[in-house]
């Protein structure tokens, strides 16, 4: 059934183009009218996905494959081993400690499954002190960037009674005697212009057992508002230093300041010029990564007696694989490198020379490392497309190498496979790709086949395991994942190469890998599906746009739609540091009006599309879905549906519970398995 949205007379001018916006209403999301109309939208998608027979026994095989027992990587402080595990289905990780990683006495710390009972309660953050008797850690709720710090002592189990409010993605450095911690936060709304609330960030200390209105003023920029801040305290706690970015840009700056003293920070590196990140001090020597000069990234060394650039000494330079997680331990340097997106350990010397590579299994993506100085251990947590997180230990004084957790959960490395293939995009470039399936498979062209990109904001897509992803490929499906331009696999030129007017590139390396899948007989039109969440939304929205043809179905999770006016939105305005500002620069509306999803729609035949928001998403506020669903209902000539799923208290997807991801994920893919054919 076709539903009619109203539509209002709403027209901009950009830079002497007219622009009708006639859905603009749909914007608050407040209003009666689009209340009533969301409503409406969900009746319709549920009335569509629960009509498929098949949707509970999909929903109970999900919920199985994600029962399984997930760690995280641990850290040691004081006494105890920290780290959160997920026995199978909780909504939320439980925070544990042990004395020893084979201690079964686990004791619990927090558990937020019990602060909330919808489970939308979420740990963000959590930092020790030095001794670890005491320890900061954040909350948030229904997937807000917001946090909220409390403190505990680790000794008593008590809390103190100041909480740390109006924080995003703070980090928390504490003093050496524990006294306080330095943070920075956003100011108390209503004591500034509503801009600012969420704009201007400041950093500040807070002395403990003292109420947060007594913070004190650290650090601000008036002059320049959109920078944020995080402070680190060096390794000997004689230094606070001081990084600061503008949103999403893959550039910071570096300031110092001795730790007893008051005078303005010192500038390091300043100039914006390039990302720069403190890793760690050996007296008056600072270990930085960079890539200055080197868009895949090195480590230099400042002295700060000398610290003019012609001073600093490269210590490990660039390669031609990618530094993709940096760590300073004692006297080494354990290094994450990515070569064609897969993932690999080496460590070296603080004199820069290469120690060892740490061996692990190939087509691999390392998502943390996690060092101890005192006890001479590096844990790493590594997952690949088959197997769920494996967290292992490795001794640096005995060159062993021990798993602490292993699950069995995964899909069987004899019976599937990943390979990776390199495909021509457009412009001849070879664009890496990674496609999973059973080992053994006839290339008939005939298989379901679910392709994910994302393409944008330095991020790289590496092997990753997913619960559902697996069910898919178990039940036949092809999972395949395009590394294309815009994200980090080969670095900050990769990254740049799909950004601004280069962005069509993006689109066209997604599009290609979609027509070497056909061409190479792995699917065909009509069982080919794409999935793309947040920018990657963005990606499959305009690449549905400009080739309906070639898909079967779109899946397009909290997207960014509305280019045109993105800005406008939440923490939208940090973006044009990556797609420009339509409103600003008249090339760039002219770049942008060329792909916005939102506004190259037209009258024909489209594949049929879901699109999932979240009613409290503050990062990609669900205006931009519910404006493309309205104008693709509105333009669709064919049968297909076009469906929106809201989920409710949930944001663009931190700390949602597991009982909202198997629900949001048994409607996508019965959606997914229904378009494709996949139900048997």
């Amino acid at each position: 059934m076709k539903m009619e949205t109203e539509k209002t007379i709403v027209v901009d001018n950009y830079h002497g183009t007219k622009v009708k916006d006639p859905f603009r209403w749909l914007e608050d999301a407040n209003s009666p009218d689009t209340i009533k109309w969301t409503e409406q939208q969900q009746e319709k998608t549920r009335t569509y996905i629960n009509a498929i027979p098949q949707r509970e026994a999909l929903k109970e095989r999900l919920t199985n494959r994600w029962n399984y027992e997930k760690y995280f990587i641990p850290q040691k402080k004081g006494k105890y081993y920290y780290y959160h595990k997920n026995n199978g289905l909780q909504n939320q990780p439980v925070f544990y400690r042990s004395k020893t990683l084979s201690d079964s006495l686990q004791e619990i710390v927090i558990d937020p499954n019990k602060l909330n009972s919808e489970g939308t309660t979420a740990l963000t953050n959590i930092t020790f002190n030095k001794d670890g008797n005491l320890m900061a850690y954040a909350i948030s709720e229904n997937g807000s960037d917001w946090q909220e710090f409390k403190i505990r002592n680790m000794d008593t189990g008590i809390d103190y009674p100041e909480k740390i409010s109006w924080c995003k993605f703070s980090t928390i450095a504490w003093v050496e005697n524990g006294s306080g911690f330095y943070y920075s936060r956003f100011p108390e709304p209503g004591s500034v212009v509503q801009e600012d609330e969420s704009n201007y960030n400041r950093l500040y200390f807070h002395t403990l057992s003292t109420p947060q209105s007594e913070d004190k003023l650290v650090h601000e920029r008036t002059d320049d508002k959109e920078l944020a801040f995080n402070a680190t305290l060096s390794d000997d706690y004689r230094f606070l230093i001081l990084e600061s970015w503008k949103g999403t840009e893959n550039i910071s700056r570096l300031h110092y300041r001795p730790i007893d003293s008051e005078i303005e920070f010192i500038p390091l590196a300043i100039e914006g010029d390039a990302y720069y990140s403190f890793l760690g001090n050996v007296n008056n020597v600072f270990y930085v990564y960079t890539n200055k000069d080197a868009p895949n990234g090195k480590i230099i060394a400042i002295d700060v007696e000398n610290p003019e650039k012609e001073q600093w000494k490269e210590i490990i330079p660039e390669h031609q694989d990618v530094m993709y997680i940096s760590k300073m331990t004692g006297d080494y340097f354990a290094i994450s490198y990515m070569r064609h997106a897969r993932h690999h350990l080496n460590l070296f010397s603080l004199e820069g020379t290469l120690i060892k590579t740490i061996e692990l299994p190939n087509m691999i993506t390392i998502t943390d490392i996690s060092t101890n100085k005192k006890q001479q251990e590096i844990f790493i947590s590594y997952t690949s497309y088959l197997s769920p997180a494996t967290i292992v230990r490795y001794d640096i004084n005995t060159g062993d190498l021990d798993t602490i957790f292993a699950s069995q959960k995964g899909l069987d490395s004899s019976l599937f496979q990943t390979t990776q293939v390199f495909y021509p995009s457009t412009d001849g470039t070879k664009i890496p790709m990674f496609i999973t399936h059973k080992k053994g498979i006839e290339l008939s062209g005939n298989h379901p086949v679910l392709l994910h990109g994302y393409g944008g904001f330095n991020i790289s897509l590496t092997p990753t395991y997913s619960a559902s992803n697996a069910t898919f490929i178990e039940d036949g499906g092809i999972f395949a994942v395009a590394n294309i331009r815009g994200g980090g696999e080969y670095g900050e030129a990769w990254h740049q190469a799909g950004t601004f007017n280069r962005k069509q590139q993006v689109f066209d390396d997604f599009i290609a890998a979609g027509e070497w899948l056909i061409q190479h007989d792995y699917t065909n039109p009509s069982k080919l599906a794409i999935i793309g969440g947040s920018n990657g939304g963005l990606l499959v929205s305009a690449c549905m746009n400009q080739h309906p043809e070639l898909f079967a179905a779109i899946i397009c999770q909290v997207p960014v739609i509305d280019m045109l006016r993105y800005q406008h939105f939440t923490v939208g305005r940090f973006w044009t540091s990556e797609f420009g500002n339509a409103e600003k620069n008249a090339e760039h509306f002219k770049d942008i009006y060329a792909y916005s999803p939102l506004h190259n729609i037209t009258k024909q035949r489209y594949p049929a599309t879901l699109v999932t928001t979240a009613d409290s998403d503050d990062r990609v506020v669900p205006l931009h879905s519910y404006k493309y669903v309205a104008t693709l209902q509105e333009a669709q000539e064919g049968e297909a549906p076009i469906l929106l799923r809201i989920e409710k208290n949930a944001g663009h997807g931190l700390g949602k519970p597991i009982v909202k991801i198997i629900e949001e994920h048994t409607d996508m893919y019965t959606f997914l398995y229904n378009c494709l054919k996949l139900f048997k």
